[in-house]
Protein backbone atom coordinates (compact mmCIF):
# COMPACT_ATOMS: atom_id res chain seq x y z
CA UNK A 1 0.00 0.00 0.00
CA UNK A 2 1.27 3.54 -0.87
CA UNK A 3 1.55 6.00 1.80
CA UNK A 4 -0.32 9.33 0.15
CA UNK A 5 -2.30 12.11 1.46
CA UNK A 6 -5.66 10.54 0.62
CA UNK A 7 -4.95 7.76 2.58
CA UNK A 8 -3.70 10.00 5.59
CA UNK A 9 -6.99 11.63 5.69
CA UNK A 10 -9.09 8.15 5.26
CA UNK A 11 -7.15 6.96 8.64
CA UNK A 12 -7.59 10.22 10.67
CA UNK A 13 -11.56 9.47 9.76
CA UNK A 14 -10.73 6.55 11.56
CA UNK A 15 -10.59 2.13 10.35
CA UNK A 16 -13.39 0.51 9.68
CA UNK A 17 -13.82 -2.20 12.31
CA UNK A 18 -13.45 -5.24 10.22
CA UNK A 19 -10.17 -4.22 8.41
CA UNK A 20 -8.53 -2.53 11.53
CA UNK A 21 -6.13 -5.67 12.09
CA UNK A 22 -5.08 -5.99 8.85
CA UNK A 23 -4.62 -2.49 8.00
CA UNK A 24 -2.79 -2.91 11.60
CA UNK A 25 -0.04 -5.14 10.27
CA UNK A 26 0.02 -3.28 6.90
CA UNK A 27 1.18 0.30 8.08
CA UNK A 28 3.40 -0.97 10.98
CA UNK A 29 4.88 -3.57 8.53
CA UNK A 30 4.51 -6.18 10.89
CA UNK A 31 3.17 -8.37 8.00
CA UNK A 32 6.91 -8.52 6.90
CA UNK A 33 7.87 -10.49 10.16
CA UNK A 34 4.46 -12.48 10.07
CA UNK A 35 5.25 -14.16 6.50
CA UNK A 36 8.60 -14.53 7.03
CA UNK A 37 8.49 -16.57 10.58
CA UNK A 38 6.29 -19.18 9.59
CA UNK A 39 5.61 -21.11 13.05
CA UNK A 40 7.64 -18.77 14.89
CA UNK A 41 5.12 -18.01 17.41
CA UNK A 42 3.53 -21.48 18.19
CA UNK A 43 7.09 -22.33 18.84
CA UNK A 44 7.65 -19.66 20.92
CA UNK A 45 4.41 -20.59 22.90
CA UNK A 46 5.45 -24.33 23.14
CA UNK A 47 9.23 -23.20 24.34
CA UNK A 48 7.39 -20.94 27.25
CA UNK A 49 5.07 -23.26 28.50
CA UNK A 50 4.99 -23.53 32.38
CA UNK A 51 8.49 -21.39 32.18
CA UNK A 52 8.17 -19.74 35.77
CA UNK A 53 10.61 -16.30 36.01
CA UNK A 54 9.68 -12.87 37.41
CA UNK A 55 7.90 -11.55 33.86
CA UNK A 56 5.38 -14.41 33.82
CA UNK A 57 4.91 -13.37 37.34
CA UNK A 58 3.83 -10.01 36.26
CA UNK A 59 1.98 -11.02 33.72
CA UNK A 60 0.21 -13.40 36.00
CA UNK A 61 -0.56 -10.54 38.36
CA UNK A 62 -1.55 -7.99 35.38
CA UNK A 63 -3.85 -10.63 33.68
CA UNK A 64 -7.10 -9.64 35.04
CA UNK A 65 -6.30 -5.85 35.32
CA UNK A 66 -6.12 -5.79 30.82
CA UNK A 67 -9.73 -4.71 29.62
CA UNK A 68 -11.19 -5.93 32.90
CA UNK A 69 -14.57 -4.40 31.72
CA UNK A 70 -14.60 -5.41 28.33
CA UNK A 71 -16.42 -8.86 27.63
CA UNK A 72 -13.73 -10.36 25.93
CA UNK A 73 -11.29 -10.45 29.02
CA UNK A 74 -14.43 -12.10 31.70
CA UNK A 75 -13.62 -15.25 30.33
CA UNK A 76 -10.63 -17.76 30.38
CA UNK A 77 -10.37 -17.98 27.05
CA UNK A 78 -9.43 -14.42 26.24
CA UNK A 79 -7.08 -14.28 29.67
CA UNK A 80 -5.04 -17.40 28.47
CA UNK A 81 -4.90 -15.54 24.85
CA UNK A 82 -3.32 -12.85 26.49
CA UNK A 83 -1.27 -14.92 28.62
CA UNK A 84 0.22 -16.47 25.30
CA UNK A 85 0.94 -13.45 23.61
CA UNK A 86 2.71 -11.71 26.26
CA UNK A 87 4.43 -14.69 27.27
CA UNK A 88 5.95 -15.69 24.70
CA UNK A 89 7.10 -12.17 23.91
CA UNK A 90 8.67 -12.32 27.08
CA UNK A 91 10.61 -15.67 26.12
CA UNK A 92 11.49 -14.01 22.92
CA UNK A 93 13.07 -10.52 23.83
CA UNK A 94 14.06 -11.31 27.83
CA UNK A 95 15.91 -7.53 27.57
CA UNK A 96 12.41 -6.52 27.77
CA UNK A 97 10.64 -9.42 28.80
CA UNK A 98 7.43 -7.94 30.21
CA UNK A 99 6.39 -4.24 31.47
CA UNK A 100 3.13 -2.67 32.77
CA UNK A 101 1.24 -1.20 30.20
CA UNK A 102 2.26 -3.76 27.39
CA UNK A 103 -1.08 -5.62 28.76
CA UNK A 104 -3.06 -2.91 27.75
CA UNK A 105 -1.96 -2.78 24.39
CA UNK A 106 -1.98 -6.78 23.76
CA UNK A 107 -5.34 -6.81 24.94
CA UNK A 108 -6.49 -4.23 22.70
CA UNK A 109 -5.00 -5.71 19.72
CA UNK A 110 -6.11 -9.03 20.40
CA UNK A 111 -9.54 -6.87 19.90
CA UNK A 112 -9.29 -6.57 16.40
CA UNK A 113 -6.30 -9.14 15.47
CA UNK A 114 -5.91 -12.96 15.43
CA UNK A 115 -3.36 -14.23 18.29
CA UNK A 116 -0.22 -14.28 16.22
CA UNK A 117 -0.95 -11.19 14.33
CA UNK A 118 -1.23 -9.49 17.87
CA UNK A 119 2.49 -11.24 18.54
CA UNK A 120 3.77 -9.28 16.05
CA UNK A 121 2.36 -6.20 16.42
CA UNK A 122 3.58 -5.97 19.59
CA UNK A 123 6.74 -6.72 18.43
CA UNK A 124 6.22 -4.02 16.15
CA UNK A 125 5.25 -1.32 18.92
CA UNK A 126 7.88 -2.75 21.34
CA UNK A 127 11.14 -3.47 18.72
CA UNK A 128 10.54 -0.36 16.83
CA UNK A 129 7.81 2.10 17.12
CA UNK A 130 8.64 2.74 20.62
CA UNK A 131 11.76 1.96 20.84
CA UNK A 132 13.49 1.82 24.99
CA UNK A 133 9.55 2.50 26.23
CA UNK A 134 9.12 -0.54 28.02
CA UNK A 135 12.29 -1.26 30.01
CA UNK A 136 12.12 -0.24 34.19
CA UNK A 137 13.64 2.96 33.27
CA UNK A 138 11.20 3.71 30.56
CA UNK A 139 13.81 5.87 29.16
CA UNK A 140 11.97 6.51 25.83
CA UNK A 141 9.07 7.46 27.09
CA UNK A 142 11.01 9.86 29.62
CA UNK A 143 13.10 11.72 26.49
CA UNK A 144 9.84 11.77 24.74
CA UNK A 145 8.47 13.60 27.84
CA UNK A 146 11.24 15.68 27.28
CA UNK A 147 10.61 16.66 23.72
CA UNK A 148 6.90 16.89 24.62
CA UNK A 149 7.85 19.41 26.90
CA UNK A 150 9.43 21.46 24.12
CA UNK A 151 6.82 21.13 21.81
CA UNK A 152 4.46 22.74 24.54
CA UNK A 153 7.10 26.09 24.96
CA UNK A 154 6.92 26.41 21.05
CA UNK A 155 3.40 25.93 19.74
CA UNK A 156 1.68 26.47 23.11
CA UNK A 157 3.69 29.86 24.71
CA UNK A 158 1.54 30.80 27.05
CA UNK A 159 0.33 27.92 28.53
CA UNK A 160 3.68 26.95 28.74
CA UNK A 161 4.09 30.31 30.92
CA UNK A 162 1.25 29.42 32.96
CA UNK A 163 2.06 25.86 33.80
CA UNK A 164 4.12 25.97 37.14
CA UNK A 165 5.33 22.95 37.29
CA UNK A 166 5.99 20.99 34.10
CA UNK A 167 6.65 18.10 35.80
CA UNK A 168 3.10 17.27 37.76
CA UNK A 169 2.05 17.60 33.93
CA UNK A 170 4.25 14.95 32.64
CA UNK A 171 2.56 12.57 35.58
CA UNK A 172 -0.26 12.79 33.64
CA UNK A 173 1.17 12.79 29.84
CA UNK A 174 3.58 9.77 30.41
CA UNK A 175 0.48 7.32 30.18
CA UNK A 176 -0.49 9.18 27.00
CA UNK A 177 3.21 7.36 25.55
CA UNK A 178 3.06 4.66 26.63
CA UNK A 179 -0.73 3.04 26.32
CA UNK A 180 -1.25 5.54 23.38
CA UNK A 181 -3.82 7.16 25.10
CA UNK A 182 -5.98 3.69 25.95
CA UNK A 183 -5.39 3.93 29.68
CA UNK A 184 -7.28 7.18 30.14
CA UNK A 185 -9.63 7.49 26.85
CA UNK A 186 -13.05 5.43 26.29
CA UNK A 187 -12.04 2.52 24.10
CA UNK A 188 -14.10 3.12 21.33
CA UNK A 189 -12.19 6.45 20.91
CA UNK A 190 -8.39 5.63 22.27
CA UNK A 191 -8.30 2.49 19.06
CA UNK A 192 -9.20 5.62 16.44
CA UNK A 193 -5.71 7.13 18.05
CA UNK A 194 -4.11 3.81 17.74
CA UNK A 195 -4.71 3.60 13.40
CA UNK A 196 -3.41 7.02 13.22
CA UNK A 197 -0.07 5.83 15.57
CA UNK A 198 0.22 2.70 13.13
CA UNK A 199 0.31 4.72 9.91
CA UNK A 200 2.19 7.85 11.12
CA UNK A 201 4.23 6.71 14.21
CA UNK A 202 4.92 8.48 17.32
CA UNK A 203 4.49 11.89 16.19
CA UNK A 204 0.27 11.27 16.47
CA UNK A 205 0.83 11.06 19.65
CA UNK A 206 3.39 14.28 20.21
CA UNK A 207 0.34 16.25 17.85
CA UNK A 208 -2.87 14.84 19.95
CA UNK A 209 -1.27 15.80 23.44
CA UNK A 210 -0.75 19.58 22.12
CA UNK A 211 -4.08 19.34 20.78
CA UNK A 212 -5.93 18.43 23.96
CA UNK A 213 -3.90 20.98 25.82
CA UNK A 214 -4.75 23.43 23.60
CA UNK A 215 -8.28 22.92 23.77
CA UNK A 216 -8.17 22.76 27.49
CA UNK A 217 -5.90 26.34 27.42
CA UNK A 218 -8.41 28.40 29.19
CA UNK A 219 -9.45 26.40 32.13
CA UNK A 220 -5.46 25.22 32.42
CA UNK A 221 -4.61 28.83 32.53
CA UNK A 222 -7.10 29.38 35.22
CA UNK A 223 -6.60 26.43 36.95
CA UNK A 224 -5.67 27.44 41.40
CA UNK A 225 -3.11 24.35 41.07
CA UNK A 226 -1.34 21.55 39.50
CA UNK A 227 -3.53 19.18 40.96
CA UNK A 228 -6.75 20.58 39.90
CA UNK A 229 -5.30 20.88 36.54
CA UNK A 230 -4.61 17.55 36.19
CA UNK A 231 -8.54 16.42 37.20
CA UNK A 232 -9.36 18.98 34.59
CA UNK A 233 -7.37 17.01 31.67
CA UNK A 234 -9.03 13.69 33.21
CA UNK A 235 -12.08 14.61 32.93
CA UNK A 236 -11.99 16.14 29.54
CA UNK A 237 -10.11 12.99 28.24
CA UNK A 238 -12.82 10.61 29.79
CA UNK A 239 -15.55 12.33 28.01
CA UNK A 240 -14.01 11.91 24.11
CA UNK A 241 -16.35 10.07 22.71
CA UNK A 242 -16.79 8.36 18.84
CA UNK A 243 -19.95 8.59 17.43
CA UNK A 244 -19.54 6.43 14.63
CA UNK A 245 -18.49 3.52 17.02
CA UNK A 246 -21.16 0.85 16.80
CA UNK A 247 -20.98 -0.77 20.09
CA UNK A 248 -21.68 0.86 23.27
CA UNK A 249 -19.74 3.39 25.03
CA UNK A 250 -17.05 2.14 27.32
CA UNK A 251 -15.65 4.65 29.49
CA UNK A 252 -12.17 5.06 31.11
CA UNK A 253 -13.17 5.28 34.57
CA UNK A 254 -10.15 7.35 35.40
CA UNK A 255 -11.38 10.69 35.61
CA UNK A 256 -12.24 12.38 38.54
CA UNK A 257 -15.82 13.69 39.21
CA UNK A 258 -17.45 14.81 41.73
CA UNK A 259 -20.96 15.13 42.89
CA UNK A 260 -21.14 18.79 42.55
CA UNK A 261 -20.04 19.15 39.12
CA UNK A 262 -21.26 18.74 35.92
CA UNK A 263 -19.85 16.65 33.28
CA UNK A 264 -17.67 18.61 30.73
CA UNK A 265 -19.13 19.08 27.13
CA UNK A 266 -18.56 15.66 24.94
CA UNK A 267 -15.55 15.95 22.28
CA UNK A 268 -15.62 13.77 19.13
CA UNK A 269 -12.39 12.03 18.57
CA UNK A 270 -12.72 12.53 15.05
CA UNK A 271 -13.20 16.21 15.71
CA UNK A 272 -9.77 16.32 17.78
CA UNK A 273 -7.58 13.86 15.47
CA UNK A 274 -8.05 16.18 13.10
CA UNK A 275 -7.20 19.55 14.31
CA UNK A 276 -4.58 17.66 16.14
CA UNK A 277 -3.38 17.23 11.86
CA UNK A 278 -3.89 20.90 10.88
CA UNK A 279 -2.78 22.55 13.74
CA UNK A 280 0.00 20.14 14.95
CA UNK A 281 0.69 17.85 12.26
CA UNK A 282 3.56 19.76 10.18
CA UNK A 283 6.64 18.24 12.74
CA UNK A 284 7.97 15.36 10.62
CA UNK A 285 9.75 12.49 12.07
CA UNK A 286 13.14 13.12 11.29
CA UNK A 287 12.48 16.57 13.11
CA UNK A 288 11.25 14.11 16.41
CA UNK A 289 14.17 12.13 15.55
CA UNK A 290 16.47 15.20 15.81
CA UNK A 291 14.67 17.05 19.16
CA UNK A 292 14.64 12.96 20.60
CA UNK A 293 18.62 12.90 20.24
CA UNK A 294 19.33 16.08 21.59
CA UNK A 295 17.63 15.45 25.03
CA UNK A 296 18.00 11.72 25.30
CA UNK A 297 21.70 13.33 26.45
CA UNK A 298 19.60 15.21 29.24
CA UNK A 299 17.82 12.84 30.42
CA UNK A 300 20.70 9.75 30.27
CA UNK A 301 22.71 12.56 32.69
CA UNK A 302 19.85 13.11 35.09
CA UNK A 303 19.77 9.03 35.24
CA UNK A 304 23.39 9.19 35.77
CA UNK A 305 23.34 11.94 38.44
CA UNK A 306 20.59 10.25 40.58
CA UNK A 307 22.67 6.96 39.99
CA UNK A 308 25.65 8.48 41.22
CA UNK A 309 24.00 10.05 44.05
CA UNK A 310 22.29 6.74 45.14
CA UNK A 311 25.55 4.57 45.36
CA UNK A 312 27.34 7.36 47.24
CA UNK A 313 24.18 6.75 50.02
CA UNK A 314 24.71 3.50 50.22
CA UNK A 315 28.65 3.39 50.25
CA UNK A 316 29.28 6.41 52.13
CA UNK A 317 27.99 4.89 55.81
CA UNK A 318 30.55 1.74 55.35
CA UNK A 319 33.90 3.26 54.64
CA UNK A 320 35.43 5.80 56.22
CA UNK A 321 36.42 8.05 52.91
CA UNK A 322 35.00 11.66 52.77
CA UNK A 323 32.30 12.48 50.46
CA UNK A 324 34.56 14.71 48.09
CA UNK A 325 36.74 11.58 47.78
CA UNK A 326 34.69 8.98 47.31
CA UNK A 327 32.45 10.95 44.33
CA UNK A 328 36.21 11.03 42.97
CA UNK A 329 36.37 7.21 43.19
CA UNK A 330 33.04 7.06 41.87
CA UNK A 331 34.15 9.27 38.57
CA UNK A 332 36.90 7.32 38.05
CA UNK A 333 35.77 3.67 37.94
CA UNK A 334 33.06 4.56 35.69
CA UNK A 335 34.71 5.76 33.49
CA UNK A 336 34.21 3.88 29.48
CA UNK A 337 36.34 0.65 29.43
CA UNK A 338 38.77 -0.74 31.37
CA UNK A 339 41.55 1.18 33.40
CA UNK A 340 44.79 0.33 33.79
CA UNK A 341 47.04 0.39 36.92
CA UNK A 342 50.84 -0.12 36.37
CA UNK A 343 52.60 -0.94 39.24
CA UNK A 344 55.86 -1.21 37.97
CA UNK A 345 57.85 -3.63 35.29
CA UNK A 346 57.85 -6.72 36.97
CA UNK A 347 54.13 -7.02 37.97
CA UNK A 348 51.40 -7.45 35.64
CA UNK A 349 48.69 -5.08 34.90
CA UNK A 350 45.56 -5.21 36.56
CA UNK A 351 41.92 -4.16 35.06
CA UNK A 352 39.45 -2.81 36.86
CA UNK A 353 35.96 -2.54 35.85
CA UNK A 354 33.43 -0.23 38.33
CA UNK A 355 30.65 -3.38 38.85
CA UNK A 356 29.23 -1.77 41.45
CA UNK A 357 25.96 -0.46 39.46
Amino acid sequence: MFRTEKIRKLVAMGLPQCLRGRLWLLFSDAITDLASHPGYYGRLVEESLGNCCLATEEIERDLHRSLPEHPAFQTETGIAALRRVLTAYAHRNPRIGYCQSMNILASVLLLYATEEDAFWLLVAVCERMLPDYFNRRVLGAQVDQSVFEELIQEQLPELAERLRDPSALASLSLSWFLTLFLSIMPLESAVHVVDCFFYDGIKVVFQLGLAVLEANAGALCSSRDDSQALVLLSRFLDHIKNEDSPGPPMGSHHAFVSEDQEPPPVTDIGDLIRDSYEKFGHQSVGQIERMRCRHRIRVLQGHEGTTKQNVLRVVSPEVSFPLGDLEELYDLFKVPGPIRWNRGPQRPSLHIRFHYL
